[in-house]
């Protein structure tokens, strides 16, 4: 197993009890928590337990695809089975053959995609769109959300028997809020992370940044700690950790944050933002760093370690226009 898992003996201690009792057997693995818990890092831990470790793993974000392109990116379409299938394509599921499947947002899944899961999960075949001919897959679902799938299945945007049959074994992540005990060791980690990744010094958070660390809410969970970490790698360049400036408590004369910066976020008065404008001013201010750059060495997606696809997802969905970034240095 090649994937760290810190707090595997404290703050996640149950969570990898029931990891380790799951991975062993194929049943389908329903993964819940917050955003940034880590769910997919569980996922991966739970393929390379099992005995389908050898084979791949893919993971499938459902709400980064178009509601038009799913079944196609999922299952697969034949040569002309509708405008621009100009060749076969195959899916997902056939790609994950012989290993494991992680459906992430699962509870983005249109309805119509949601009754050809249900199908596979029953009888383990599939048919690409536009053929009727059966395929036979062998193939371990781990789905993972954020959503209260239950109360989308009262309000009928979630199928029932879909719900029943994913949720077999669940697993919940609790918020880092309520694993603290673990920030210490994450924060060092991600110290270490970050500095190879710019190149710069290692340089470990002190005590009273530990403090500061163990205070703070965590509305991102995991993921935000280690963007804050990042931010404050960058900031000290390589001669120390500015954890209260990356968190927003203080000011410093030599760095002007942009002015829709994350900074800007009057923690220090305990006035917090929705999480949705914590996530958008980070992005933004990630991008004035990277002076528009997306995807590549030194790109915002690689800053924020999530995929390009999510990222411009995630930028349509927070209204931020990364053009105007880019055109702004472009210019200069």
């Amino acid at each position: 197993m090649t994937e760290k898992i810190i707090g595997e003996n404290t703050g996640l201690k149950t969570v990898m009890e029931r990891v380790r009792l799951v991975a062993t057997s194929d049943i389908p693995v329903l993964i819940l928590g917050e955003t940034g818990t880590g769910k997919e890092l569980i996922a991966r831990v739970i393929h390379n337990l099992s005995p389908r470790a050898e084979g791949p793993i893919i993971r499938v974000n459902c709400g980064a695809i178009p509601s038009e392109l799913v079944d196609s990116q999922l299952f697969g379409h034949e040569k002309g089975s509708f405008t621009g299938a100009v060749e076969r394509h195959i899916g997902w599921f056939e790609r994950a053959d012989g290993g494991t499947l992680f459906l992430d947002e699962i509870g983005e899944l249109p309805l119509q995609a949601q009754v050809r899961l249900l199908r596979i999960l029953q009888d383990g075949w599939l048919e690409r769109v536009g053929s009727h001919e059966p395929i036979h897959i062998d193939v371990r679902l781990v789905t993972a959300t954020n959503a209260d799938l239950a109360q989308m299945v009262a309000e009928k945007r979630f199928r029932e028997d879909l719900f029943y049959r994913i949720s077999t074994f669940p697993i919940v992540l609790p918020p880092l809020r309520e694993r603290k005990e673990d920030i210490p060791e994450l924060a060092r980690y991600f110290a270490e992370k970050s500095a190879q990744r710019f190149s710069l010094p290692v340089i470990y958070p002190t005590d009273e940044d530990i403090n500061l660390l163990t205070q703070y809410p965590w509305p991102g969970n995991v993921r935000e700690l280690s963007a804050v970490i990042d931010r404050a790698v960058i900031l000290g360049n390589g001669k120390r950790l500015e954890i209260a400036r990356a968190l927003g408590l203080s000011s410093n004369e030599r760095y002007t944050a942009p002015e829709n910066s994350i900074e800007k976020t009057p923690l220090a008065n305990n006035t917090f933002l929705p999480l949705d404008e914590y996530i958008r001013r980070y992005i933004i201010q990630v991008l004035e760093h990277t002076k528009g750059k997306i995807e590549g060495k030194g790109g915002c997606a690689e800053i924020l370690n999530i995929h390009p696809n999510t990222l411009r997802a995630k930028m349509r969905k927070l209204n931020i226009n990364w053009r105007s970034i880019k055109n702004k240095y472009t210019k200069n």
